[in-house]
C-alpha cells in the first residue's frame, strides 16, 4: 500500500533530509510510569521562604519606581524646551558650515550683462521616464564648492539657467565663502564668479566661462498640483554622491514655513533631499525645473523623511530678474492692480472664461485704465485668466511704472485697456 511506503519511494529524486538510527539501541530519554495503585506519595510542600519572598518584592518595586521617574524627568524636559521655542523641535537643515564663520561672501564679483534673464515656459511636452529626464537634465546640473576657510569648504548644488553660463543656487551654499568653483556631471572644473545674492529669499546667481554646455529649461510652478511626479537630481553629503536621482510627488503647494525668523512660501515634497542638495533643481514630470531645493525638515526627537521644500520657479523669475537688473531684490511691497476679483472663473463665451471684478480702488491703476465692477478679466500681461491666482502671477512679471495690458468682457465684447502700475500703499 502506498502508505507503506517510503518518502524516496513515493517521491523519487526528492531528497530532503534523511536520518537513519545506528544500529543498536540508542535510549535519549526514558519514562517509567508506576503500577497502579503504587504510585510513590508526593514530597511535602515547600514552605516559602518569606524573608526572600519580601526581598524579591522590594527590589521589584524599586527598580519599577527608578525607570518610572527616569521616564517622567525625561518627559518634562522634554515638555520644558518646547515651550521655551516651539520651533526648536525643528531644524531646518542647512548645508553651510558648522563651524562659525564671516557671512559675508567674499567670491570675487561678476556684473551681469544687460539682456540676461530666466524665462519660464509655460507650454511642455509629453511625460518624459526618470531615465529621459535625467538625460535631460543632469548636464545642466553642477557642484558648487564653495571655499570658507583655509581647511573647510561648503558643497552645494547649482543650475545652469543660461547657455552663456549663468548659474541659479542657494545663498546658504556661498555664505561665507572666498572662493568658488563649479563641476559639471563630466568632471570638468571651472572657476565661479559671484553676480548677485538675497539671503532673505535664499537665491544667488554666479557666473562660470562655459561654451557648448546646455541650460536647463524652467517651467511655471504655478501649474503645479498636489501629487504631480517630481524629481530632484543633487549632490547628497557631498563629493561622492554627486549627480543623485531622487523622486517623489508634490506633497504641498504654497506651503509658509517660519525659517531663521522669516516666512518662506515654498513647494513641499517627499522626494529625498540631503545635505548637498541645496541649489539643485526640482523637475517636474515634463523635464522642466520648476523650483530650486532650499530646505528639509529634521527633527531631534523623531525620525522625519519626506519633508523637503523647494522655492518655486515662478517666485525666482521675479527675484532673479531683480538680482541680475539691480544687483539685489527689491522691496516685495509690488505694484498694485487696484481690483478685487472673483476666485474662480465664469465661460462668458463659447471658449472665453474670465474673472470677474468684484470692485475697482479709486485712484489705482485699475480705475484710471477705466476697468469698471462688473467686467471680465479674460487676459492680463499676456497670460488667459480662469482664476484670481492667475491675475496675481501675471502680476509679478511687473515692477512698478511698468504698462500691464489687460483685455476685459463687458456687454458682450472684448474692451483692451492699459493699466500703468503703481506702488502699493503701505499697510496693504
Amino acid at each position: 500500500m502506498d502508505e507503506q511506503l517510503s518518502r524516496e519511494e513515493r517521491f523519487p529524486g526528492e531528497v530532503v533530509e534523511t536520518y537513519r538510527q545506528p544500529e543498536g539501541r540508542e535510549v535519549v530519554e526514558t519514562y517509567t510510569r508506576p503500577l497502579p495503585g503504587r504510585m510513590a506519595p508526593p514530597p511535602p510542600p515547600r514552605r516559602p521562604d518569606r524573608k526572600k519572598r519580601k526581598r524579591g518584592l522590594w527590589v521589584f518595586l524599586g527598580l519599577f519606581l527608578a525607570l518610572a521617574l527616569l521616564a517622567a524627568g525625561a518627559w518634562i524636559w522634554q515638555l520644558l524646551e518646547r515651550q521655551a521655542d516651539p520651533w526648536d523641535r525643528f531644524d531646518y537643515y542647512y548645508e553651510g558650515p558648522e563651524e562659525s564663520y564671516a557671512r559675508e561672501i567674499s567670491i570675487p564679483t561678476f556684473r551681469a550683462e544687460e539682456g540676461v534673464t530666466l524665462e519660464l515656459e509655460t507650454a511642455h511636452g509629453p511625460e518624459l521616464t526618470a531615465q529621459e529626464i535625467y538625460r535631460q537634465v543632469n548636464p545642466s546640473v553642477v557642484t558648487v564648492s564653495v571655499q570658507l576657510g583655509e581647511d573647510s569648504a561648503s558643497v552645494g548644488t547649482g543650475v545652469i539657467f543660461t547657455e552663456n553660463g549663468y548659474i541659479l543656487t542657494n545663498y546658504h551654499v556661498l555664505e561665507g565663502g572666498s572662493d568658488c568653483t563649479v563641476v559639471l556631471d563630466t568632471d570638468r572644473e571651472f572657476p565661479a564668479m559671484y553676480v548677485a545674492g538675497d539671503a532673505e529669499n535664499d537665491l544667488a546667481v554666479l557666473k562660470a566661462d562655459l561654451s557648448g554646455v546646455p541650460a536647463a529649461q524652467f517651467g511655471d510652478s504655478d501649474q503645479l498640483t498636489v501629487g504631480d511626479k517630481v524629481y530632484a537630481i543633487g549632490n547628497p553629503l557631498g563629493w561622492e554622491l554627486r549627480g543623485t536621482l531622487t523622486d517623489g510627488i508634490v506633497s504641498a503647494i504654497d506651503r509658509d514655513v517660519q525659517v531663521d525668523d522669516r516666512t518662506m512660501t515654498l513647494i513641499q515634497t517627499n522626494a529625498a533631499l540631503n545635505s548637498g542638495n541645496s541649489g539643485g533643481p526640482l523637475i517636474n514630470a515634463y523635464g522642466q525645473v520648476v523650483g530650486i531645493n532650499t530646505i528639509k525638515m529634521s527633527s531631534a526627537y523623531s525620525s522625519i523623511e519626506g519633508l523637503g521644500f523647494a522655492i518655486p520657479s515662478s517666485a525666482i523669475r521675479r527675484l532673479v530678474g531683480d538680482l541680475l537688473t539691480c544687483g539685489e531684490v527689491r522691496p516685495s511691497r509690488g505694484p498694485e492692480l487696484g481690483v478685487t476679483v472673483s476666485r474662480f472663473g465664469t465661460q462668458v463665451a463659447d471658449g472665453v472664461w474670465g474673472v470677474e471684478v468684484v470692485s475697482v480702488t479709486p485712484g489705482s491703476a485699475a480705475e484710471k485704465a477705466g476697468v469698471r465692477v462688473g467686467d471680465y478679466v479674460i487676459s492680463a500681461g499676456g497670460m488667459d485668466i480662469a482664476s484670481s491666482q492667475d491675475v496675481l502671477t501675471a502680476r509679478e512679471q511687473y515692477q512698478v511704472g511698468d504698462e500691464m495690458p489687460m483685455t476685459l468682457w463687458r456687454d458682450g465684447r472684448k474692451v483692451e485697456v492699459t493699466l500703468v502700475l503703481q506702488e502699493a500703499p503701505t499697510g496693504n
